[in-house]
């Protein structure tokens, strides 16, 4: 398996809670966590822009990458998308990467504004997103005629600090396999898509990498598990840090799973921090993989 383990930890965009965000960010810059993630639903009147406090918290860290988790497709035009990731891979130092989606609140999302997709509309678009998006990290102008966007002439720019990773947060067996043909990565949560289903999809993008000349095992296979650490153990996403950490090195060595981001689901400050500190350096030595 060429990739090694990584993890991640869960801020929330809330217009109240910036001060907690802050501080997981800073936990996660300065414990060894590679990335920080932001769940975008602009129809939340609770939630801040998701790139907005994605560039807030790049200007406040200086190690873990960022990433929105994942970006909503319908309210976001994708050369403006492909723009705004450019630019905080740019102001950040080139510590980006770009979670996508297909938007899944549906009435939510018409209710901005948005156009109201079925699902095979919703991967079509998709699917056209991620090469408009590629066209335009190239940086050369370009034109798109598609059945969902249509773009006369493009003059794309800045190009990204860095080789900007496109994870796509999508869980229909038919939409997994976008993630094999034209994605750097897949972005899933554990309630939706339990391990067991897990194993389903799994050889799904395997094929489908193999079948457009890509290597799947050099995809990101990021799983958001949410739950709590703590001494009662009641299933593989509640229990002490020992249990978190077999839970874990499983899902690594069995299931494929290289990249976990942890949502707990209370006291999120103290949680994230044994995360960190004790389950993610626990996950490592486990594999033998450095710290």
């Amino acid at each position: 398996m060429d990739q090694p383990v990584r993890f991640g930890l869960n801020v929330d965009p809330n217009v109240g809670g910036l001060a907690i965000a802050e501080r997981i960010a800073a936990i996660a810059d300065n414990s060894g966590i590679e990335y920080v993630g932001v769940q975008d639903h602009p129809y939340n009147d609770g939630f801040l822009d998701t790139f907005a406090v994605l560039t807030w918290l790049a200007a406040r860290t200086s190690r873990v990458h960022l990433f929105p988790n994942v970006a909503n497709l319908p309210l976001r035009p994708p050369a403006m998308l492909a723009k705004q990731a450019a630019s905080v891979d740019v102001l950040s130092s080139g510590r980006f990467e770009l979670g996508l989606g297909a938007g899944g609140f549906v009435d939510a999302i018409a209710g901005m504004g948005g156009p109201r997709r079925a699902p095979g509309a919703a991967r079509a678009a998709l699917a056209e997103a991620i090469d408009i998006i590629r066209a335009s990290w190239a940086g050369e102008p370009y034109a798109f005629q598609g059945r969902h966007y249509a773009l006369e002439g493009v003059r794309p720019g800045p190009r990204p600090r860095h080789d900007l990773g496109l994870w796509l947060g999508v869980i229909g067996p038919k939409a997994v396999r976008l993630v094999g043909e034209k994605a750097d990565g897949w972005s899933v949560s554990a309630p939706y898509v339990p391990p067991r289903r897990v194993d389903e999809l799994n050889p799904i993008i395997d094929e489908a990498a193999r079948s457009a000349g890509r290597d799947p095992d050099r995809i990101v296979r990021l799983y958001n598990v949410m739950g709590l650490i703590g001494p009662e153990d009641r299933d593989d996403f509640h229990g002490p840090v020992g249990r978190w950490v077999e839970t874990l090195t499983r899902l690594h060595t069995e299931q494929r799973m290289n990249t976990f981001v942890y949502w707990p689901s209370g006291d999120r400050e103290r949680q994230s921090r044994i995360f960190a500190e004790e389950v993610a350096p626990a996950v490592r030595a486990a594999l033998g993989q450095p710290g």
